[in-house]
């Protein structure tokens, strides 16, 4: 009979999620992460390898005890939601400068200036195909926004984005399915339409695919 596999993690590499999601996933800047020193907390991707109850990962903040170059140390500084976690409070946790996700400065005073970047999480309509790759968008338009939902801080821009026809009909492209997302999520599969972001409502674009180029329609 083969052993039970026992609690264990891995600390995953950011870098790969904020070149997949650049709209998204947002990394402190090279200066940053070259700046943290001891007594600074710092956030880590803790990835489990077991077969876990809840959370396959957790974002989990460590302050930071030693540095030296790439190479620091320090201990957990939270309790895992995740009921299975070989982590508690005060574990040692060691880890390389290129693991930094999110940064708290003891000192803010001498920390260098923070990124900035915009965030688009303004939520809009797209169609399931572009979402998950299988289509680029071909057409697009802004209406006034409509859509809100309760409780979401975050609020409708009126953009509706609609995957290459491919020849499909009316029918079909009815038929199609559709999700009410973040702009960043549409523009991480697909951001050739980013110069177009800002137009107002009444807004349509239909791109050529010869040249790349949209076409407002009038």
């Amino acid at each position: 009979m083969s052993s039970p596999i026992l609690p264990n993690y891995y600390l995953d590499d950011p870098r790969l999620r904020a070149a997949e999601a650049r709209y998204t996933f947002f990394l402190p800047s090279m200066a940053e992460i070259a700046a943290v020193q001891p007594n600074d907390l710092v956030k880590l991707l803790f990835e489990y390898t077991h077969e876990t109850e809840e959370y396959a990962g957790e974002r989990m903040w460590v302050k930071v005890g030693r540095a030296e170059g790439d190479h620091l140390s320090g201990t957990l500084g939270n309790q895992p939601y995740e009921p299975t976690s070989p982590l508690k409070p005060d574990d040692a946790i060691t880890f390389e400068r290129h693991h930094i996700v999110d940064i708290i400065w003891n000192r803010p005073d001498d920390a260098p200036p923070t990124s900035e970047y915009r965030e688009y999480w303004e939520r809009c309509l797209v169609d399931d195909c572009v979402l998950n790759g299988s289509e680029p968008i071909e057409y697009l338009y802004r209406e006034e926004p409509d859509m809100t939902q309760e409780g979401d801080k975050h609020t409708d821009s009126g953009w509706r984005i609609r995957g290459r026809f491919n020849g499909a009909s009316d029918e079909e492209l009815a038929e199609r399915k559709a999700s009410y997302v973040a702009l960043g999520a549409v523009l991480n599969r697909d951001d050739s339409w980013l110069a177009w972001i800002d137009e107002p409502a009444g807004t349509r674009l239909t791109r050529n695919f010869e040249t790349g180029i949209y076409v407002r329609e009038e």
